[in-house]
């Protein structure tokens, strides 16, 4: 099932809808003519990574069917300022109702494709791959996260069920490194990965000691961050290391040149700015 097919999202479109249009289009239905056609088109106003087109389309159906929605560029695609994104065509009343929260969305997931592209482009050529984290907004995981893939990027755990992952907070409550990992280990699904977070080289250690199979390091510095992989290649290389906390598109390139697997960035989803898209509308003669 594609993402903007999933249950969650189908409420999630419509609670937006509602929100928007709970007492209707009243400047619509005063101003523009029943019964009048147009033609619009959704266009990129600066360069980005498209993402979202489908979710567009499902807010214009749900408003008015009989709209006829063309999609001029593919999911992922890279556009330059000035290109149509969407070709629309029917009711002018229904084109300017949808809108709104049609462009609330395909600007949003947009704008993470877009900043998402530009760090995976900062690492190329590196083993290091950029992965998302669970900093999303609420209700709208699903939809950023494959926006993170429109954009190049991989999917960190999509929920508290996908994966394991022992933090400070549950290594203090249980004990220590060793007892967390063990404990995960007797309790998860067979087969999972184990992956433990640690923020300093002597957590590194405690957790190559307890057969961690993915290592977290936590706002690690350069410095540490290369002695950590260093360790890691000698005593297990079979283990994954991972990179969080405070990652920049100024600090990325030098972070992958350390020989990391992945590097995780909250700011692709919490942080990632709109994009500037626009719909411009005129009468179908």
């Amino acid at each position: 099932m594609e993402a903007w097919n999933t249950p969650g999202v189908t409420r999630l479109v419509e609670l937006a809808l509602e929100e928007d249009l709970g007492r209707g289009d009243i400047t619509t239905l005063a101003v523009i003519p029943k019964g009048l056609q147009a033609r619009a088109r959704v266009v990129a106003r600066e360069e980005l990574v498209v993402a979202g087109l489908h979710l567009f389309e499902q807010v214009v159906k749900r408003v008015d069917p009989a709209v006829e929605v063309t999609l001029e560029v593919d999911e992922g695609d890279m556009t330059e300022l000035g290109v149509a994104l969407i070709s629309l065509r029917g009711s002018a009343a229904s084109i300017l109702t949808a809108e709104r929260t049609g462009l609330n969305f395909l600007q949003r997931l947009s704008g993470i494709a877009t900043i998402t592209r530009r760090y995976v482009e900062r690492i190329s050529g590196t083993r290091s791959r950029v992965t998302d984290t669970r900093k999303t907004l609420p209700g709208y995981r699903v939809l950023e996260k494959y926006a993170v893939r429109m954009g190049g990027g991989t999917n960190h755990r999509f929920d508290l069920g996908s994966g394991v992952l022992i933090k400070d907070n549950h290594i203090a409550v249980a004990g220590g490194v060793a007892k967390a990992v063990r404990r995960a280990r007797e309790a998860a699904p067979h087969g999972m990965k184990i992956e433990v977070e640690v923020d300093d080289l002597v957590g590194l250690d405690a957790a190559l000691d307890a057969e961690a199979d993915v290592i977290l390091l936590d706002n690690f510095s350069l410095d540490d961050i290369a002695e950590a992989v260093e360790r890691v290649r000698r005593q297990a290389p079979a283990v994954v290391i991972e990179v969080s906390g405070g990652v920049r598109l100024d600090t990325i390139e030098a972070i992958a040149s350390l020989g990391v697997d992945i590097i995780s960035v909250g700011a692709l989803t919490h942080s990632a700015p709109a994009v500037d898209i626009a719909l411009d509308l005129q009468l179908d003669v």
